[in-house]
């Protein structure tokens, strides 16, 4: 979702460096990059063993909830260029799209379709925080979309632009692309361990076919 589809990390970093910093805690945009993917909570809990701090449940939530009303306050993120020609590649190929997200929002799916109409996207189809007790790195996410689908992992692709995301579709035994979206260098998806690297969407369009003809080598 984020990274992938929305240009939205730039937002959920200044989000999270507001609210953590204004409670004292260290918190840096790239301490926001490496934990894309987690889930709010499990990222206030890494915070919290940080600083050697405690938060009750309730208090967890309630630092969660300000983060989101401050994300939720900055200007609507843009899709990521070239990403509604990519889903429509993948579509046009066969794929049926899943969306595997550490976002807790409530309204993922109605936003998805507004941005992307004609793409089927499915509520079915969809693993966010609300469904996982593990959050990315674990594989989980990715083995409950799996799941959901009804695929087996050979018939599968992931396209990711986080090292966490990456590592959590590695470890359910995806085939997984990395397109960087971000800031953080090329190397900290690979060593996650992602299959390829794409600079951008449109490359990633080019060669899909070439991707899932590897995949169905595999």
């Amino acid at each position: 979702m984020d990274g992938v589809l929305y240009d939205s990390m730039p937002n959920h970093a200044e989000a999270w460096v507001t609210v953590m910093t204004g409670r004292g805690y260290a918190f840096t945009h790239e301490d926001a990059y490496l934990h894309e993917g987690r889930t709010g909570a499990a990222t206030i809990r890494l915070v919290c063993e940080r600083e050697g701090i405690s938060l009750t449940e309730r208090e967890t939530e309630a630092l969660y909830d300000e983060k989101k009303e401050l994300f939720g306050a900055l200007p609507a993120p843009r899709p990521i260029p070239g990403v509604y020609d990519l889903l429509k590649t993948i579509t046009a190929g066969g794929y049926t799209p899943a969306v595997v997200t550490g976002s807790g929002h409530a309204d993922l799916f109605d936003r998805l379709n507004r941005t992307f109409p004609g793409i089927p996207f499915s509520r079915d189809r969809m693993v966010t925080a609300f469904d996982v007790k593990h959050g990315k790195p674990h594989p989980e996410p990715y083995l409950m979309a799996l799941e959901k689908g009804k695929w087996h992992p050979q018939e599968a692709v992931v396209v990711e632009n986080a090292p966490l995301g990456i590592a959590s579709a590695a470890a359910a035994g995806l085939f997984t692309v990395a397109v960087n979206t971000g800031p953080l260098p090329d190397f900290c998806l690979l060593d996650a361990g992602a299959n390829r690297l794409f600079r951008n969407m449109t490359e990633l369009r080019d060669a899909w076919d070439e991707i899932t003809a590897t995949v169905r080598l595999i």
